[in-house]
């Protein structure tokens, strides 16, 4: 499945499209280059699921968590900053990924053997014209 983002000015409309085809699937692992909007997606993502919250990337946290306005919870991850495997270990990232709330996890391949096996993979990559393609497999 692919989604557009034609740019910023269409971002929500994608990420409602997004929202539509998530199904009841809950970790979704989002692969990118540094810079493809990995983060903004997922920023359009949690505002269209009513986070009021201030969504930015958990890069120092590792892990924020927000609230729906239907009061589910959705835990956003950042991995870019792992440095070894155990500390990911070490704040029970199993708690997170199969609690049935929603999980967007941002550089996945630092942490790759540690996702469950239904982890949902959405590639974002930049076009030459400057959109974004967003591949869900």
């Amino acid at each position: 499945m692919n989604i557009k983002i034609e740019s910023l000015d269409t971002i929500d409309g994608a990420a409602i499209e997004f929202i539509r085809r998530m199904g009841d699937r809950t970790v979704f692992a989002f692969r990118g280059g540094m810079g493809a909007g990995k983060t903004t997606f997922i920023k359009a993502i949690c505002e269209n699921l009513g986070v009021e919250d201030v969504i930015n990337s958990p890069t120092f946290a590792i892990v924020n968590e927000y609230r729906s306005d239907s009061a589910e919870l959705i835990y956003h991850f950042d991995f870019y900053r792992i440095n070894k495997i155990e500390e990911v270990y070490d704040f029970g990232y199993e708690d997170y990924f199969y609690s049935g709330s929603l999980c967007f996890i941002e550089w996945p391949e630092l942490i790759e053997e540690l996702l469950p096996n239904d982890t949902v993979n959405v590639s974002i990559s930049i076009l030459p014209d400057g959109s974004r393609n967003v591949d869900i497999a």
